[in-house]
């Protein structure tokens, strides 16, 4: 009887050392400097907004309440406390996507407030700010693209088995990915409408 329960522990040990231990590690880490990389592209269009709300006021004084709106969405997403922890706890992830959300349109609003003033279109401050903006917006989606990627490979893992037995071991839990924040607003064809003049 005692050999049976050697051997079964032996094989039982044999099993756990591919037990996926360190691929945990790998991924969650991984992960981890995915959301550091969405992080530094935020922060960089968060850096870039104060500049392009300075150049645009200039020209459209009268359009305060967009102006205000990106103020205090910029503000809003700086005021957020951004930890490890936030990739672990889907209310507060939400309330960070959130919050980008409202800058993300703010500064949209501010766009196309732009376009009715054409020396603030021909001004190079702007037309640089502009590109920069457009530059990191493109980079934003990309390091989101590739953070999702990699918390898709890290949930993939937890929730496999025999992996799962190990997450379950040392309370890995599956991460948040991004979302938006309403679907079915984005899932109709936006109206483009050129007016009659």
């Amino acid at each position: 009887m005692r050999q049976i329960f050697k051997i079964v522990l032996l094989a039982g040990v044999l099993t756990l050392s591919g037990c996926g231990y360190n691929q945990f590690q790998s991924l969650d880490e991984e992960a981890k400097a995915s959301w550091a990389e969405v992080l530094n592209q935020y922060q960089r269009r968060a850096d870039l907004v104060p500049n392009l709300v300075s150049t645009v006021k200039g020209y459209a004084n009268h359009e305060e309440k967009v102006l205000t709106e990106v103020t205090e969405a910029r503000a809003k997403v700086g005021s957020m406390q951004v930890t490890p922890e936030l990739l672990n706890d889907p209310e507060a992830f939400a309330k960070f996507q959130a919050a980008q959300g409202q800058l993300t349109s703010a500064l949209s609003r501010l766009m196309v407030v732009s376009e009715n003033y054409p020396n603030l279109k021909a001004d190079a401050s702007f037309r640089d700010l502009q590109a920069q903006l457009e530059g990191t917006e493109n980079r934003v989606t990309v390091a989101r693209n590739r953070y999702i990627e990699a918390v898709k490979q890290y949930n993939v893992t937890v929730r496999s088995f025999p992996n799962n037995l190990t997450a379950m071991m040392f309370n890995y839990q599956p991460k948040p990915s991004f979302t938006v924040e309403n679907e079915k607003a984005i899932s109709s064809a936006p109206k483009v409408d050129f007016g009659d003049k």
